[in-house]
Order: structure tokens, then sequence, then C-alpha cells
């Protein structure tokens, strides 16, 4: 069995991201019941938000899943910490943020943890503070992203070689393709967001898969640059007009008020794209139909072994 699946005793190296005040309980089972690591996000919502998809989650599935708690932007830190530790939650998924000061209190009380890092220097750090598992997030990726705009065909490798622990790749990522090019770079796994999104337990708005089957190759767009936030989105109009507002020299607290939590729900569950915004990684222009989890997860693996047996015989000739 793969380490990273024997760390977070689940069936296929696949996790599922951090989707922020979208997280919930259906989804997030759904991952774990079909072999994989479910996520729940914290994003900005209330300890009473979190602690009740926590519980809803364990009354889903009775198979681990993680907790990812964005350091620096959840306002309830201590009290997220404390509900991984009450409701017995097997990993915690730390991100934005320094999670040095995090990890002995999880370790002590058998919490596995998985740091998200965008390049070597934090991808060491991380290590060094006694992280269990390593996220290495791309530019390909939804949502928040890096200011160093890596990308994850470049990253994976650099960081494979730089740490000894499991590195997961997380950017870009849909298919068994995908999986199978982290495997052969040296990845342990992968993260999806994205394409999770677009099956058939995600209990988000139609607009939002629709968008995603409609998708191509060009459709998803970073804003935030000029105020050192970078985001990828989807192209919508309301993406255009955080674009327009860039060109026009928004403040950063205004574009910060404008890519909110509160934007990310009208457009993902009310499907008001030109009121709220909607994530959405490059791999968007990959997603072709809206399967069960299972089925992605279980088609994924197949093609992996497909692509693997495939490269093998070619070799031998």
């Amino acid at each position: 069995m793969n380490n990273l699946a024997e760390i977070l005793k689940i069936d296929y190296p696949i996790l599922q991201g951090g989707m922020g005040n979208i997280s919930n309980a259906p989804l997030t089972a759904a991952v774990s019941e079909a072999g994989a690591l479910g996520t729940i996000g914290v994003g900005t919502m209330s300890v009473k938000e979190v602690e009740s998809i926590i519980i809803e989650t364990k009354n889903r599935t009775a198979k681990p899943f993680a907790l990812n708690i964005p350091i620096a932007i959840t306002p309830h830190l201590q009290e997220m910490v404390r509900l991984v530790v009450k409701h017995k939650v097997h990993a915690v998924s730390l991100s934005a943020g320094n999670p040095t000061p995090l990890i002995p209190y999880f370790h002590e009380h058998g919490v596995k943890v998985i740091c998200v890092v965008a390049s070597k220097k934090q991808a060491m750090k991380a290590e060094d503070a006694g992280a269990d598992i390593l996220v290495g997030e791309g530019y390909e990726a939804a949502g928040i992203n890096s200011n160093l705009e890596t990308t994850t065909l470049a990253l994976i490798p650099q960081l494979v070689d730089a740490v000894s622990i499991p590195v997961v790749a997380a950017g870009g990522i849909g298919d068994g393709r995908g999986l199978a090019s982290m495997l052969a770079l040296g990845a342990s796994g992968v993260q999806m967001g994205t394409r999770l999104i677009a099956t058939q337990e995600a209990p988000f708005h139609e607009s939002y898969k629709s968008s995603l089957l409609d998708a191509k190759d060009d459709s998803t767009v970073i804003v935030g640059r000029s105020v050192g936030k970078v985001r990828r989105v989807m192209k919508t109009p309301y993406s255009a007009d955080l674009i327009r507002k860039e060109k026009e020299g928004v403040p950063a607290e205004e574009f910060g008020q404008l890519t909110s939590e509160v934007y990310h729900r009208i457009g993902a569950l009310e499907g008001k794209l030109d009121q709220g915004f909607i994530n959405g990684g490059q791999v968007s222009g990959l997603v072709s139909d809206i399967p069960t989890v299972k089925e992605l997860i279980e088609k994924m693996m197949g093609d992996v072994d497909r692509i693997f047996e495939r490269l093998a015989k070619s070799r031998m000739k």
C-alpha cells in the first residue's frame, strides 16, 4: 500500500481539497466512502457551523476525513483546533499561515498533520516542524493561490527531492492521467477540488456545474495580482467586474471584501454568477460529465493501472 494511504487509512491516494465556506457533509462523506480522504474546509465559518458539518459527516461515514484550517483566514483558529480533537477527526490540513505552533498539539492527540505548501522553503520548514504529509499546490489550482505562481509540474519534483515525507500534488489534476503523471513525478498522491465540484453528490448550484461542463482551456482567470491576493476563478460576469475594478485601482481592502466568502457562496450555492464568484482550476476544461464520486475515483484508479501497464509494455518493445 502507498505510504500516504497507510498514514491516512484510505484506500486510494486521493484527497479532497478544502472548499472554504461551501464545504459540506454530503460531498466530504461521499469522498471518504469512495476510499479517498474527504475534507471539510472551515474558511471563515463559525464554530457552530463547522461543528454541525463535522457531526453530519460522521453520521454519514465512519471512514477517516480531514478538516482544513486556513490559519490566517479563520477568525476562530483555536476553536477550530479544539474541534479537531473533540471530534477525533483523523487528519488536519493546515494552510494559509505558519503551522509550526500547532503541529505538536495535534500529534499529542494522534491527529495526522497535512501542510499545504507552495515552495521548497515552505516544504522543508513544514517537514522540520513535524508535518506528516505535504500538499504541494501549483498555479493551476482553483481559489486562493500562492503569489509565487509556480506550476504543479515544476513544483512537485522539486518538493519530492527536498523532503522525505509524502508529497501530494494539487492543481491541474482531474482524471487518471493527472494522477499517473504526478505519481511518475514522485508524488504519493493527488488533491482535487474543481473536479469534485462536478459530481452528483456535490450540493452546489447547477449553474456552477454547468460552467464546468461548458469550460474550455481558457475558461479560468487570475484575479487579485494588483493587490497581492492571487485567486483563480471561472470567467463569469462577476469576475469580469473584478478585473475591471482592478484596472481602475481598487483598494486592497475593498477587493478583499468583494472576494470574501459571502460572494463565494452567492456564486457557488445560489448560482448568481453576476453577483458572486465561483472558483475553478485550469483543469476545468477537462470536465465533461457529472459522475458519482465513487465512479470518478474508481475510473481514475483504473485509468492509472492501464496507463502504467501500457507504458511498461511500450518500454519492453
